[in-house]
């Protein structure tokens, strides 16, 4: 009987230092994010969905690439590349940003950390931007070292989180706050861990910064949140779609800019630094969007997975947006989705059409994010 966990992949992507034990762990499907290798598949996407919410996974988020900057102008380097005002970013802390393009045009949605003075991080989504700022510094004239380090995250994510956190760290990990980070030693391994996560629940993320590490450490936590319910998994769509949560390539791309994904609140136009873009923005903000990501409710039989492909949508049978995400949700009972569509038609209440594989349905436009929109459950998690 053929074994189906030699899985034949090649040496042109990379494997994370946690592969081995998440094939152990029962991974049997995976896809490729920044060039690498990701678990997508532990079985019952709904299923990995409940031991989220209501107890805890870990995940293999080493595809989450690390930008490292160092130097003298790091500071001055990463407020070129991002809108987002960080004059106020303290060491240990960390924040959500945006890279844009000269266009103003999303090339990431990054977790900047700030490890050090001038040490900083920026955990990427699925782009190049290792390249883009490489590319930057050469013109820059400043004095910046960038980089790929040996750093791998997991992601720790759910209510149960934070005990499993006590567990294996103490009590004193019960005092880092949302979006701070602090470098610990567990048994040897030397971390980076953070209180943030792509799943609107409470969670961490634990930077290991030695990749030899990788199933050691995997194996620890497991045994550490055995008797908190810990299980394996993937991060959930249904979840980050709930929380109304970005997913590049698919939300928004290098033709997307801020505003459309009502993110403006990341773009601060009038701190002096001239950033990339600004020019772009500035123009932007002026003259107004024409588009405008929403929450749309789909009236039909519950999906059986997410959309994969970009669904049409119509009003008196003219295009005006697409669906990017679509998901039912089995807490909410609906087929939740993000869209894009004409700024004319993004009123609450708004009625379209949308074209899925085979049929035609109707979709209404509601709030997003669809649950939680206070964030109450990763602020006040603990």
């Amino acid at each position: 009987m053929e074994d189906k966990k030699n899985f034949g992949f090649g040496t042109q992507i990379r494997k994370s230092p946690y592969f081995n034990s998440t094939v152990k762990w029962g991974a049997t499907g995976f896809s490729v994010y920044n060039h690498m290798y990701i678990p997508r598949d532990f079985g019952s996407p709904e299923q990995n969905f409940w031991n989220l919410v209501n107890e805890a996974i870990l995940c293999d988020v080493a595809v989450e690439r690390q930008v490292e900057i160092t130097g003298p102008d790091a500071t001055k380097f990463i407020q070129l590349l991002t809108p987002r005002d960080l004059s106020k970013l303290s060491v240990g802390q960390c924040k959500y940003v945006l890279i844009v393009n000269n266009e103003g045009g999303i090339l990431n949605d990054p977790v900047l950390l700030r490890l050090k003075e001038n040490h900083y991080w920026l955990s990427l989504a699925d782009s190049d931007i290792l390249l883009w700022a490489q590319g930057v510094a050469v013109n820059s004239n400043l004095d910046v070292k960038i980089s790929e380090p040996d750093v791998s995250p997991l992601q720790l994510q759910g209510p149960n989180s934070g005990m499993i956190m006590e567990a294996l760290f103490g009590r004193s990990i019960n005092n880092l706050k949302y979006y701070w980070l602090r470098e610990l030693d567990l048994n040897g391994i030397p971390l980076i861990v953070s209180r943030t996560g792509w799943s609107s629940e409470l969670g961490y993320e634990l930077y290991l910064r030695d990749g030899s590490k990788g199933d050691e450490l995997w194996e620890m936590i497991m045994i550490a949140g055995k008797k908190f319910g810990l299980k394996p998994g993937h991060t959930s769509s249904i979840r980050r779609i709930e929380g109304g949560m970005l997913s590049y390539h698919a939300d928004a791309d290098i033709n997307t800019n801020p505003y459309e994904v009502c993110l403006g609140r990341l773009v601060n136009l009038d701190i002096v630094s001239n950033f990339i873009g600004k020019k772009a923005l500035i123009k932007i903000d002026r003259d107004g969007i024409k588009r405008k990501q929403v929450g749309i409710i789909l009236d039909c039989e519950p999906l059986t997975g997410p959309n994969t492909t970009f669904w049409e949508i119509t009003k008196n049978k003219k295009i005006i947006g697409k669906i990017t995400s679509a998901v039912y949700s089995p807490r909410l009972k609906k087929n939740i989705a993000l869209a894009m569509v004409s700024i004319e038609l993004s009123e609450l209440g708004t009625e379209l059409e949308i074209k899925m594989p085979f049929k035609a349905v109707k979709g209404i436009v509601v709030e997003k994010p669809f649950y939680d929109p206070k964030k109450k459950l990763t602020n006040n998690g603990l």
